[in-house]
């Protein structure tokens, strides 16, 4: 199985760590406060047999420059970067995938740069502040499992933390996301590990308070694919209904067996409905 390529891209933005792996027609994936390595991830993973994956490190994340002012960790700070970094690559157009809060940089990629974007891939997201409005997302109050799910998040971002003591509190925190999650275990049996970019998360907590562009969705011009897990705990399903019912150029595929990771959860589904729009 070929690597992932490591590169530091210099643009008109700064230097950023990007990832590189498969060949074909061009798909950046980012996360908004992950730090990626040359182990690869999961959800890029889907797109390398059929394209060629740009999986970016954002500001502050692995070697990427760091911020010389808060706001460039915002996520229209990442939009911005994300451009720099498809110019430096010399792409007219490319495709844009993102998970979680992947999706909703994702989101602001396509209300602002519809004519960079062959298309979007919206996975497990939503197009506003999804914890306050639905007791069956984890991060409300209201949820069981929500004080437990905190307190994973802030031991998380312990950098001091050993290998063994990151993978159990990885482990637990990820399995309150699984429709099956006894299925851990073989659903990650990929020599595939990354890091949670403390600073990333911290502001993203701020910033996803004030988040909502549904009232800007009609700005999107190119084509968005939306999927979603049935039982998503993270980012609940109504919200994909929600940005299928506005977003004009979207189709909409929910997964029965998944919650937040469909990609990994109905691996051989997803890849199909994936390949059938990375063909179109």
């Amino acid at each position: 199985m070929s690597k992932w390529v490591h590169q530091m891209i210099e643009t008109s933005r700064g230097n950023f760590e990007v990832f590189t792996k498969g060949k074909g027609e061009p798909v950046c994936v980012t996360h908004n406060y992950s730090e990626f390595n040359d182990s690869g991830d999961y959800f890029a993973n889907t797109y390398t047999s059929t394209n060629k994956v740009f999986l970016v490190n954002l500001r502050d994340a692995g070697n990427t420059d760091k911020p010389s002012s808060p706001h460039e960790l915002s996520m229209i700070d990442a939009v911005l970067d994300l451009e720099s970094i498809r110019q430096t690559y010399g792409y007219e157009k490319w495709t844009f995938a993102g998970h979680s809060t992947g999706g909703m940089i994702g989101l602001l990629y396509g209300i602002h740069f519809s004519e960079s974007l062959k298309s979007l891939i919206i996975v497990g997201s939503s197009a506003r502040e999804f914890s306050s409005s639905s007791t069956k997302c984890i991060y409300n109050e209201e949820h069981p499992n929500y004080e437990r799910m905190q307190e994973l998040m802030q031991l998380l971002k312990n950098p001091l933390l050993t290998i063994k003591e990151r993978y159990q509190l990885s482990k637990e925190r990820t399995q309150f996301s699984l429709y099956r999650p006894d299925n851990y275990e073989s659903f990650f049996s990929s020599n595939i590990h990354k890091k949670i970019c403390a600073s990333r998360l911290n502001f993203f907590g701020r910033e996803a308070l004030i988040y909502d562009v549904t009232r800007q969705l009609d700005k999107v011009k190119t084509s968005v694919h939306i999927l979603c897990g049935r039982h998503d705990v993270q980012c609940p399903v109504e919200f994909s209904l929600e940005m299928h019912e506005i977003l004009e150029y979207s189709t909409l595929d929910i997964f029965e067996e998944s919650n937040h990771y469909p990609f990994i959860e109905e691996k051989e589904l997803f890849t199909q409905v994936i390949n059938r729009f990375l063909v179109e």
